[in-house]
């Protein structure tokens, strides 16, 4: 077997690579360099599960990087057991053909749980005096401890929010390369996520994302020249691409004017109750599954969905066969969006009325997506200040409410999760041996095996 990297550098696309990432534009110039049709929805849990089961979202299971939970009636996002992905993994394939064979998965999602033999995910603390805190959970777990006492404390919050930065997907590439020094894998995967922030922010304005993108180049320098130094290949690929959105479509709100959304009165506040809705989208990105608790009404919900501005088009059951998302966990309908436009979670009317956790970063209690979460709320005023004494409470073991994102959902600049018609805006694909073109999302699990294999 041929010891193998996938090195997954999130957001790198056609349209990014050049004058901003000259190691990687001059490394990429020596392989073969390809696209990934993207998966439909192009996010990050779906399309990682199609790379690692070479099979659909619709056999898969994972349609979203969230989705409605039908049996408890909750909106989950974010959840991090591998038992959730319904079919093999590529490790597993491998594992098959020599029981030597040995896998690392450092951070891709669903990393809990699973049958690799080392793994490393963010797993924060949640002390019951309400604080949250930086960790990790590892497989074995004594992982954890011995990457954080080499490394430092895994910096979470660089990891998403507005102080998202490089610090994260440094950590994540010098915690791979301690795993490979320490265990030697036959097979590694990594998570560099760090584009994303910057792309999702301003979208494809080199101006701002100039220096991301010289940083993201540095960091894969780094990494490429330690494993090819350790006798690897290495492949490099994206999960989807960025592009440049101006429109934020609230799918929930013109749902509910339309009288299908039930909300509880909580302390004041609005809370969306899924269970007792007559029907609710799910937003994540550039899609939003629509659930429908009423049959009758789906034919009068499609009709009022199809005229929102912004939807391109919604898919009913044979139309969401053709994109292999006929899943019990989709919608009964899904909504994409058109390439100028993506969809919010907002449902309330007034945001005096919104729930406390919409002015927070919360991706698992939001019922959808949350980009805005990058932002801190350029109205409050004496911001650091604000940060400081909160931060204070935190240390002091105080209950505090980091209550700083703004409700402005037109700062965000860059979204994705739709099929771009430009092959430029497509997933990034570079290999060490030859490929047909383009190539399908589900072709990376034969693609990664072969390289194992060395077929």
């Amino acid at each position: 077997m041929k010891k193998t990297v996938v090195l997954n550098v999130v957001a790198l696309s056609g349209r990014v690579l050049g004058e901003h990432t000259p190691f990687l534009s001059q490394w990429i110039g020596k392989r073969k360099q390809s696209a990934i049709k993207p998966v439909l929805p192009a996010v990050t849990c779906s399309s990682q599960s199609v790379y690692l089961t070479g099979k659909w979202p619709q056999e898969n299971g994972i349609v979203g990087n969230g989705w409605y939970f039908k049996d408890e009636c909750e909106i989950k996002f974010w959840r991090q057991s591998n038992h959730l992905v319904q079919s093999p993994k590529v490790w597993d394939a491998l594992k098959a053909e020599d029981p030597n064979f040995t896998c690392a998965n450092m951070f891709w999602w669903y990393n809990m749980y699973s049958t690799v033999d080392y793994a490393v995910t963010p797993r924060p603390l949640y002390p019951s005096d309400g604080r949250k805190l930086p960790d990790i959970h590892s497989q074995p777990m004594d992982l954890r401890d011995r990457l954080q006492k080499e490394l430092g404390q895994f910096p979470l919050f660089s990891f998403w929010g507005p102080n998202a930065n490089i610090a994260s997907s440094r950590w994540i590439a010098e915690a791979s390369m301690k795993v490979d020094e320490w265990h030697d894998p036959t097979l590694t995967f990594i998570y560099l996520p760090h584009l994303d922030y910057s792309l999702q922010k301003y979208g494809i304005d080199f101006d701002h994302i100039g220096k991301e993108l010289k940083e993201i180049d540095a960091l894969c320098e780094r990494l490429i020249n330690y494993y090819e130094n350790q006798g690897a290949e290495v492949i490099l690929l994206s999960e989807y691409a960025i592009t440049s959105v101006s429109q934020p479509i609230h799918i929930n709100r013109a749902l509910r004017k339309a009288g299908y959304i039930q909300v509880k009165q909580e302390l004041g506040l609005e809370t969306l109750d899924a269970g007792t809705s007559k029907a609710f989208a799910v937003s994540d990105h550039q899609i939003a599954h629509i659930y429908i608790n009423d049959p009758a009404e789906k034919e009068t919900v499609k009709a009022l969905v199809q005229e929102i501005p912004g939807v391109e088009m919604v898919l009913d059951r044979d139309e969401k066969e053709s994109y292999h998302l006929n899943h019990e966990r989709a919608g009964d309908l899904v909504a994409v969006a058109d390439k100028d436009s993506w969809f919010t979670y907002y449902y309330w009317l007034d945001d005096q009325k919104a729930p406390d956790y919409a002015r927070t970063v919360d991706i698992h209690r939001k019922p959808g997506y949350d980009p805005v979460e990058m932002f801190a709320n350029p109205d409050i005023k004496f911001l650091k200040a604000k940060l400081g004494w909160t931060l204070l409470k935190k240390k002091l073991g105080f209950r505090y409410l980091m209550d700083v994102i703004p409700l402005d959902a037109s700062l965000v600049k860059g979204s994705h999760g739709r099929v771009s018609e430009s092959e430029l805006d497509w997933p990034v694909l570079v290999t060490p041996g030859e490929t047909q073109g383009n190539v399908e999302p589900t072709a990376i699990f034969s693609l990664i095996y072969d390289q194992v294999m060395e077929k």
